[in-house]
């Protein structure tokens, strides 16, 4: 017997125990350094998969719970390279663009590996809880010396609950502060499961307008708003994240509205005004099947500021861009 297989065995029989699965998630991105997602400098783990579909999203390739490709259009040269080299004949050019049959393709990455002007990306990959703690360890000199820590974005990192907890008390393990950045579009169940290991949420608050809200992200906001209730009502750290979307959110009545609301919580530390991020428009071009971006336009730093002295009179603290 391997020392694995007698170190499994049971202390009655002897028998070997089959090993415990490993939880696994889908994320699409880990980014190091970020300082925009929580205290100090952090570690932002992006799960892929959301239930809402944000006109505006800035991530809208975390949209989709499931592999995906992104082609950059300006970066190919139709060479065909990237067929030749698919074994499941799942490309195709047309019109000298590449297209792919998502039913045939197992997302191997040979086209990618072949792609010269590095057009092709396959966003997202299957990830063990150890191979993300593995990740975010490699900056723990810095959560300690910046008071930083882990969050866990998306997408929706509520949408992939077994995976999200396991992280996170993982992480906890590891002594590393943790925040969850969410939507709050999750049961209640889901939610109360993290609590326990997360240290800060980062919640959304898009409109308190649940038929606007519905308009715009495929959803009505009453569970959310429900959730962030019970949340602030059991004592959670809260920092509240409110995206300014020109001509949706960001007129004085709809802004008001949602400051009545967050001042009518407990536990919110902050509430960050986050300027629509015109990077999305771009992300979403480059993905097979995807709805087309709203076209706004990013609003400037006075109107910001204008917003921010508006929700200041609820007595919140605001920030801008935080």
């Amino acid at each position: 017997m391997t020392r694995a297989a007698s170190e499994s065995a049971t202390k009655a029989g002897g028998e070997a125990r089959p090993s415990r699965p490993r939880e696994t998630g889908l994320v699409f991105d880990i980014k190091r350094f970020a300082i925009h997602d929580g205290p100090g400098i952090r570690t932002t783990v992006f799960l892929k998969g959301c239930p809402l579909a944000c006109r505006w999203c800035h991530n809208p390739e975390s949209i989709r719970a499931e592999r995906e490709h992104s082609w950059r259009g300006g970066r190919c040269t139709g060479c065909g390279a990237c067929a030749e080299a698919c074994p499941q004949d799942a490309i195709s050019l047309r019109d000298g663009r590449p297209v792919t049959d998502t039913a045939r393709c197992a997302f191997c990455g040979q086209c990618v590996a072949a792609c010269p002007p590095g057009a092709r990306e396959i966003v997202g990959r299957e990830m063990t809880v150890e191979q993300v703690l593995a990740e975010v360890a490699k900056d723990a000199v810095f959560y300690e010396e910046s008071r930083g820590g882990v969050t866990f974005s998306g997408g929706e990192p509520l949408a992939q609950p077994g995976f999200l907890r396991a992280c996170l008390a993982a992480c906890k393990g590891g002594g590393f502060h943790t925040a969850v950045d969410t939507t709050c579009h999750a049961p209640w169940e889901v939610i109360e499961s993290i609590r326990e290991h997360t240290d800060l949420f980062l919640c959304d608050v898009k409109h308190v307008d649940t038929a606007v809200h519905e308009r715009y992200t495929g959803v009505g906001n009453e569970l959310i708003l429900a959730n962030l209730r019970k949340l602030s009502g059991g004592g959670a750290r809260i920092w509240v994240r409110i995206p300014i979307l020109p001509g949706i959110n960001d007129g004085e009545g709809a802004i008001m509205a949602a400051g009545e609301f967050v001042s009518s919580l407990g536990g919110v530390e902050h509430v960050d005004l986050l300027p629509y991020n015109e990077g999305g428009r771009g992300k979403r071009s480059r993905l097979e099947a995807s709805e087309e971006a709203l076209d706004l336009t990013a609003p400037g730093a006075e109107h910001m500021s204008q917003i921010a002295s508006k929700l200041s009179t609820l007595g919140l603290s605001v920030r801008v861009g935080g």
